[in-house]
């Protein structure tokens, strides 16, 4: 492997952008600081005028494999997510079948590492009568990024809802717990209430803030009887916000939260234009929701951006409401999407790296990624601030083929993605050549 030195970027890491100069050599940054001289076989990679990012590191996805291949693979996800900037994800478990083994959890791991172009984790799911299985993943703490509870029904059938496999599971599990929290009788009963929705404006009625709160309030009474290292996915609700706190810092929380890209951009009004191509779980909801959240994220009660990329096939989004199912394709986006808002004043680039990148190493404890720092992996991504991306059906790398953003203009645009030192992704072409690596976590 040649080194490589990215030349004269805007260097965007711990709060702070300046003019830097970074040595890669065999995958790791080697040096950082300005007008670093090589000689020999060294690439030299003119950044002048770019920003250099650490890559971001998404903690939420669904790729559908195994099982559900016809709607995405391992392979086809990683490739929509380095071109991206996303170096780095931890893949859900409710797959076909749903990862509740740990032999089918390895199963996972070595798809991705014969297919991934980007580096992986998958998290053991949790399901009522597999407490054993699921306690095993402890001898693993230092190799799998968590367990995943469904505290609500979602794609899938993986509701947990036995109190006491939940007590085990909270009171005995050396990993981070992360939670989907929608309380089940609530939706139920709206669900009855709402017998004849016919379009996905009902979305946020059946899945409405009260079933978010109820849920999330249970998740958090258990990890704090237990002292259990709880994360909360995709809080989509003003009510829950009461629930986090910023009086500690991030590396000292015992219960963290996420954010994801589309509860911050949509809201219940977006319904009439996009219908079920919005529709995911938790539901987006109304307009106040979405203002309370940004307030959230910014004063850090809210830790982490994500996307809970979930992608299903054009002709299942287009069936009726009810029979439609929930999800939306985003990790090829969600960058450009908060590089949108950066230029819109809404928040810094520095905040987004913070909640994209640093956030979720420190949140996992991933070892050696998530900051452009000396002797760490050289996972960066090269933006441009003064270009554009236009998505179009010709662009858009997910399995699926769609995105809600079709036809939308973003004002900024990925000039290269490197995963371990590797340029896996350049001038709207993916390195195929290029193999990610397992995420490994420092506890």
């Amino acid at each position: 492997m040649f080194s490589k030195i990215i030349k004269k970027a805007f260097v965007v890491n711990e709060g702070v952008c300046n003019v830097k100069d970074i040595l890669i050599k065999d995958g790791i940054i080697d040096r950082i600081d300005e007008n670093i001289q090589t000689a020999g076989n060294c690439v030299e990679i003119n950044a002048e005028g770019l920003y250099l990012l650490p890559g971001i590191i998404d903690d939420q996805v669904h790729f559908r494999e195994p099982g559900l291949t016809h709607k995405a693979t391992i392979a086809t996800e990683a490739h929509a997510a380095v071109a991206g900037g996303v170096t780095s994800f931890m893949e859900m478990p409710n797959t076909n079948p749903p990862a509740l083994t740990q032999e089918i959890l390895q199963q996972k791991y070595d798809i991705a590492a014969a297919t991934s172009v980007a580096n992986y984790s998958f998290f053991m799911g949790v399901a009522n009568n597999n407490v054993d299985e699921v306690l095993r993943t402890n001898d693993k703490k230092k190799l799998v990024c968590g367990v995943k509870i469904f505290m609500g029904s979602s794609t899938g059938d993986m509701l947990v809802d036995n109190y006491l496999t939940l007590t085990k599971i909270f009171s005995e599990s050396e990993l981070l717990i992360a939670t989907h929290c929608e309380d089940e009788n609530i939706i139920n009963a709206n669900k009855v209430k709402y017998q004849n929705a016919d379009n996905a404006s009902y979305h946020p009625l059946i899945r409405n803030a009260e079933a978010c709160f109820e849920s999330s309030f249970a998740a958090i009474q258990l990890a704090s009887k237990h002292n259990s290292r709880l994360h909360i996915l995709h809080i989509s609700t003003a009510k829950e916000l009461q629930l986090f706190s910023n009086m500690l810092p991030l590396i000292e929380k015992r219960i963290t939260s996420e954010v994801c890209v589309h509860h911050l951009h949509f809201t219940a009004d977006d319904y009439a234009q996009y219908g079920n191509l919005i529709k995911c779980n938790p539901a987006i909801k109304a307009p106040e929701n979405k203002a309370a959240l940004w307030v959230a994220l910014l004063d850090g009660r809210l830790d982490i951006i994500a996307t809970d990329h979930a992608p299903h096939t054009w002709e299942e989004k287009q069936q009726p409401y009810q029979k439609a199912p929930s999800g939306v394709p985003l990790v090829q986006h969600s960058l450009l999407l908060m590089l949108q808002y950066v230029k819109q004043g809404q928040i810094t680039i520095e905040k987004v790296v913070e909640k994209m990148c640093h956030a979720p190493a420190q949140c996992f404890q991933i070892s050696k990624r998530g900051y452009i720092r000396e002797g760490y992996h050289a996972d960066l991504v090269l933006v441009d601030m003064n270009d554009t991306t236009r998505v179009s059906k010709e662009n858009i790398l997910y399995k699926c083929g769609w995105s809600p953003f079709e036809g939308h203009t973003f004002p900024a645009y990925v000039h290269a993605t490197f995963v371990n030192g590797e340029i896996v992704y350049q001038n709207g072409k993916v390195n195929d050549g290029v193999r990610g690596q397992r995420l490994m976590f420092e506890r």
